[in-house]
This record gives C-alpha cells, structure tokens and sequence, in this order.
C-alpha cells in the first residue's frame, strides 16, 4: 500500500530558512528504567552541515537516531526535525516527516528479492504517484551518481559490500531527502572500501545540499568526512582537503555519560587536552 507524504497529513513540506536548523535537540533526557541514556543534551544541525557522533558503545549514539526518525520518545525535552516538533506526533504523522528523511543502516538493509533498481525506487515506487518511468530515471541518476549505473538490472548478491552499502546510499538519497542519517555506515568493511563511502557522503552534502547526521566509531572515516570537500570544476567530481570554512560545516559531537563531553570542529577536537578525549583518540 502507497503511504502518504507529508502534504496528505495537512502538513507542510518542510521549508527551513536559511539560517534555521534542521535538527534540533533541546534539553533531552532518556532512560531505560534506571540506565539513563540521554540526559539534558542540546545541540542543532544547520542546514547543509554534516553533525558526526562519537562514543563508547552503549553512549546513546544510535538512540539519537532513533529519536529523530520518532521511533523512540524522549522522557522530557523537545525534538524539532524539519521545523516540525517530531516528539509530540503520532506515528501517521510522523511517517509524513520521515518521506523528506533517509537512513543508511549499519548493514545496508537491501531487500534480497528485489533486483538494485528496485532497491533503490522502493521509497519512490510506494510513498509517492510519480510514474514508472519517471521513478526509473531517478534511479538511474542515483545509481550513476554513485557509480553503480550499470548495476541497475542485478541481485544484491551480486554486489560486493561496499556496492551494497552505496545501493542503501543510493535508496536513501532517492526521494531527495532533504537529512539523511548514517548509522555506522562502514562497519564491516575494509578501509578502502569505507573510504568510497565517505566519499559518498561528502558527495551528497557538497553537490547534492543534503544535511548528514552521522553515527559513527570509526575514526578515520569521521575525519575523512569533516575535512574533504566534493566539488565539479570541470564537470568531473573530485574529492580535496577541505577549505576552513568548509571545514567548520562539520561539527563532532561526544557523547558520555549520557551527556555531550565535547561538540566542535575537527580542528577543535584535535587541539583538545580533555583527558577522556585525548584517550578516544588515541
């Protein structure tokens, strides 16, 4: 069954100004019985910035996640997502908001039975009226867009680990959304190959204006992410240092003991003598 968008639950399609954020957190606290997940934490994501967390396991990196896309409600604090407070929806309304939404899993989450290309024009194919062919030529350009084109017609088991994690990338960019959300998108794979998913995601932020909330353990890759910039000088991508102003697009956010230890730059992050942090680090 074809699910409603935004619009159909009498709600508008997000319109962020420009100096607005996309995300915002606001004094928000969590617990499972008396483990306390989340306690008070704030912090907001601009538009086209790129917000990556950091944490031991069990630091509430992925219950971040959660909180955003709704599937799980905080104990007390506001949740804003889109310039909609997304913690007091009900859950049609909030399959409204999740329509300008992607999410990267951890393992790609490919449906077996389906060939990439139907993958990839899932979301198209059931939230949306577009016609068949107009939905073919989306997926077309996201697969060429991440390089896997001429994938179009085979199985995800044909694919390698790292094509199968840029179908997810290409799947979840395919609706255009305006904040995708990355959980763990390299755990698994070998450092080459996590690098052409970094890549991806610099891509998506830099040519496509996508905001990106990244959840991650991996530092190279967090690095990679923060200090590189996409850009089509000649009509051809590349991938270069980032400048520092770009740079400052992309903030780190630490999370301990349910708390935020730390929040900005890379340069910041490096330059820190917090003992924990430099421990992390290292």
């Amino acid at each position: 069954m074809r699910r409603a968008s935004l619009a159909e639950f009498g709600i508008p399609v997000p319109l962020i100004e420009k100096h607005a954020p996309v995300v915002l957190f606001d004094k928000v606290s969590l617990a499972f019985d008396d483990k306390v997940i989340l306690s008070d934490v704030t912090f907001d994501v601009r538009a086209g910035h790129t917000k990556i967390f950091l944490g031991a396991s069990g630091a509430g990196k992925s219950t971040i996640l959660k909180l955003m896309l709704g599937l799980l409600k905080p104990d007390s604090g506001t949740i804003w997502i889109l310039g909609h407070r997304v913690d007091e929806m009900t859950e049609e309304e909030l399959m409204g908001v999740r329509h300008h939404m992607g999410m990267v899993f951890q393992e790609g989450a490919l449906f077996d039975s389906f060939t990439v290309g139907e993958n990839v024009g899932y979301k198209l194919y059931e939230e949306t009226r577009q016609p068949l062919d107009e939905v073919r030529t989306r997926v077309e350009e996201v697969l060429g867009f991440v390089g896997l084109g001429e994938h179009i017609d085979k199985q995800p088991s044909e694919l390698s680990g790292g094509q199968r994690r840029r179908v997810a990338i290409a799947r979840a960019m395919a609706a255009k959304p305006a904040l995708l959300l990355y959980d763990e998108p390299t755990t698994g794979l070998d450092p080459i190959t996590s690098l052409t998913i970094d890549a991806e995601i610099v891509k998506l932020r830099d040519l496509e204006g996508v905001t990106s909330v990244l959840v991650t353990h991996q530092l190279r890759d967090a690095f990679y992410i923060a200090t590189h910039e996409a850009s089509r000088p000649n009509g051809e991508i590349v991938l270069t240092p980032a400048a520092a102003d770009k740079m400052e697009q992309a903030d780190f956010v630490m999370l301990r003991d349910g708390g935020v230890a730390f929040e900005g730059s890379a340069t910041d992050l490096r330059a820190s003598k917090d003992p924990y942090l430099i421990s992390f680090l290292s």
